[in-house]
């Protein structure tokens, strides 16, 4: 079933790919700010592109394939969710943006998995790439591994969080096909890609995302950032039981991203005949452990 999926979205960016005129892929009249954006609808037909197929920066939005491999492991029972990892001086030395792990300490996986999707934390990427891959180098050939199984053709990668690497690649197409996966594959996924929130020593981090109010119906959700890549967006929508799939590529600030994601949910709500409606309730699936809710007096906020 999930091949069946995988191939009909890789057919659908073909065939849009083939068919969309560059000239029509900013006629709809949205003022974007955006290098590459990509709207597509619940049968993956394209409401809206503007330089999908371009080479650009991934950024954090390699976390999503980190994550994939992730769930992956847990579903074949490879992975335990309250398992223990240690973490190795390499992941603690990972640059920002971190949840500041310590060399030779143990987290549960579960947490180290909140702390890529919610916190965007680099070391907590490479944590979970060397429990799982025995190495980061092995585990970075097994994300483009599936990458090519997924048939992300524009996508190559270099590490599991997304730091620049010049041959670190990808396209919006290829990212709208990962999260499409990742949230159908996966719906577990959606859990941590739409928290805002977790508590780990104490210490609360957090991440305002305005988009999961406004337009509303948004899931999950991924950013990204690098000074090459601009700021990124990855988003899995859901209106009136229809999903929406968006990748914002290289908007000039994070507000930016946000107001074009906005005015393309919104223009795709419209284009799909839907203006309002509540969206479905999440899809449930196994949870991380209740964490301890002393907090701490500050809130880290999450970047990346």
């Amino acid at each position: 079933m999930r091949s069946t999926v995988g191939v009909s979205i890789f057919l659908w960016l073909v065939l849009a790919a083939a068919v969309w005129p560059a000239a029509a892929q900013n006629s709809q009249g949205l003022a974007l700010n955006a290098e590459a954006v990509l709207l597509l609808d619940s049968d993956g037909k394209v409401l809206f592109a503007k330089n999908s197929g371009e080479d650009h920066a991934p950024a954090s939005l390699v976390k999503l394939m980190t994550l994939y491999l992730a769930f992956e492991d847990l579903e074949a029972g490879r992975a335990e969710w309250d398992e223990g990892v240690t973490v190795s001086r390499h992941a603690a030395d990972t640059p920002r943006y971190r949840m500041g792990l310590r060399t030779g300490e143990t987290a549960p996986l579960s947490t180290l998995l909140e702390g890529v999707g919610i916190a965007s934390a680099n070391d907590a990427a490479v944590a979970v790439a060397e429990h799982l891959g025995g190495s980061e180098e092995a585990f970075v050939q097994r994300m483009n591994n599936k990458a090519q199984l997924l048939g992300l053709v524009g996508t190559h990668f270099a590490n599991p969080h997304g730091l620049p690497d010049p041959t670190q690649r990808t396209n919006a197409q290829d990212m709208a096909a990962l999260i499409g996966h990742l949230v159908t594959d996966y719906p577990a996924s959606r859990t941590i890609l739409g928290g805002k929130t977790f508590v780990y020593r104490g210490r609360v981090y957090s991440r305002r995302i305005p988009l999961f109010d406004d337009p509303g119906g948004v899931q999950a959700l991924k950013t990204g950032f690098t000074n090459e890549a601009g700021y990124n967006l990855a988003i899995a929508a859901w209106r009136a039981g229809q999903r929406f799939l968006l990748i914002v590529l290289g908007a000039q600030t994070r507000s930016l991203s946000f107001r074009d994601a906005r005015k393309l949910l919104q223009y795709g709500f419209i284009a799909n005949g839907l203006d309002g409606g509540d969206e479905p309730p999440r899809r449930p699936g196994p949870k991380p452990p209740r964490r301890p809710t002393r907090r701490s007096s500050a809130a880290i906020h999450s970047g990346g």
